[in-house]
């Protein structure tokens, strides 16, 4: 069941991130300046963040099976009419429409990975299906680049919709039937909303994935433009980066128990602003290929190690909180990308790693927040219970 889920976040990672392995390509076929072209992953974006927290309520009473199976048809369909989209206009209708499915797919693996192992085996499980997105990284979005430059952007929504429509078929086969995670009510909301280190953790993943979306939004056209990249070399680049993204993603599948959670956010969030720092010593192909490896090793494994923390922080809202967490992700991305878009239309492009680099920084601070703060929550619930105690006796 687990590798199933994993299948189904490969197909939804590779199709998040075919925007930006196509923006060469779309921008030049549809005639529109590059930030223009980033309105598809910058609304997109935006769609999934709404998305992933009101639709974890909606979806609530529906059996999983059904509703992660179902979720995969309507992605690879989209995308499948994304590719036929004659229009600038057309194609960024049926990406906003074709994105929905990532609101519902990945918060809820996570919640029925979750839900169904065993307590010491969650946070392994979390990041295993999580695993998924970084192997997009590493086969997907190469592929979608290689595919683009050689049929054309088409070519690379075609290969989305295929893995969608083959990972449904997957979910269906090995997904039991019948599970459904406890219902996310208003209560629960009020709940999590008014729990102070839950709120602090999302907001790491927004600062964190705002961080990276300046600059990584815009990877195809920073290196066609400053070390002249061609559709192989941008490809090799891509698998480069997924190949680490994929390693950084099982390191911190198979420590995560030992380390904690926390301290594992750390490192990931580090690590990536370590490329951020040394990216203007990325003046070759190769430089710039060895300035990346931290940020891919930290890049997936930061969004493993956050999902782990909300649940092992209340498991009981585990469904709720891995939502808002991919909205914050998401969310994070449209900043991002916007912030991006900005600078290269003010003629900064070469200055985005700066931008980048602060917002990680002020997600390391406030994941050190957020850590004291679960920790004096710890700290007093055992006091809270003595005086319980005390009052009934």
């Amino acid at each position: 069941m687990l590798w199933a889920l994993l299948a189904g976040n490969f197909a939804i990672g590779t199709g998040v991130m075919v925007a930006s392995a196509t923006l060469n390509e779309v921008s030049a076929f549809f005639q529109v300046p590059v930030p223009v072209a980033g309105y598809l992953i910058s609304v997109a974006a935006l769609v999934v963040c709404l998305g992933a927290p009101t639709l974890a309520a909606a979806v609530a009473p529906f059996d999983r099976r059904k509703l992660l199976a179902g979720a995969m048809v309507w992605y690879g369909l989209l995308h499948a009419a994304c590719a036929f989209a004659s229009d600038f206009h057309v194609l960024l209708a049926l990406r906003v429409l074709a994105v929905i499915p990532a609101a519902v797919f990945t918060p809820q693996a996570a919640a029925c990975a979750g839900h169904l192992m065993p307590a010491e085996q969650r946070g392994r499980a979390i990041t295993f299906v999580f695993l998924g997105w970084s192997l997009a990284s590493v086969l997907g979005m190469p592929l979608n680049a290689w595919l683009s430059g050689m049929l054309g952007w088409q070519g690379a929504y075609g290969l989305v919709a295929v893995l969608s429509l083959a990972s449904a078929a997957w979910v269906w086969w090995a997904m039991p039937a019948g599970v459904r995670p406890a219902r996310f009510s208003l209560a629960s909301w009020g709940t999590a909303f008014r729990m102070p280190a839950l709120m602090l953790c999302v907001a790491v993943t927004l600062l964190c994935a705002a961080g990276q979306f300046v600059v990584f939004a815009y990877f195809a056209p920073i290196f066609r433009d400053s070390l002249g990249a061609g559709v192989h070399e941008l490809s090799a680049l891509f698998m480069l980066f997924g190949a680490f993204g994929l390693l950084g993603n099982v390191l911190m599948s198979r420590y995560i128990d030992r380390l904690g959670a926390p301290r594992g956010v750390m490192i990931a969030v580090g690590a990536i602003a370590l490329s951020m720092l040394l990216w203007p010593l990325g003046v070759t192909l190769v430089l710039a290929a060895v300035v990346m490896v931290p940020w891919a090793l930290g890049c997936f494994s930061a969004n493993s190690a956050q999902q782990a923390r909300l649940v092992s922080l209340a498991p009981a809202l585990a469904s709720g909180s891995v939502a808002l967490n991919t909205s914050a992700m998401y969310a994070g991305q449209a900043i991002g990308t916007a912030i991006g878009g900005w600078m290269i239309s003010h003629q900064a492009m070469p200055s985005l790693h700066v931008a980048g680099v602060t917002l990680l920084v002020a997600a390391m601070a406030v994941s050190a927040w957020a850590a004291r703060v679960a920790r004096r929550g710890t700290a007093k619930a055992p006091v809270a219970a003595c005086a319980a105690a005390n009052r009934s006796a």
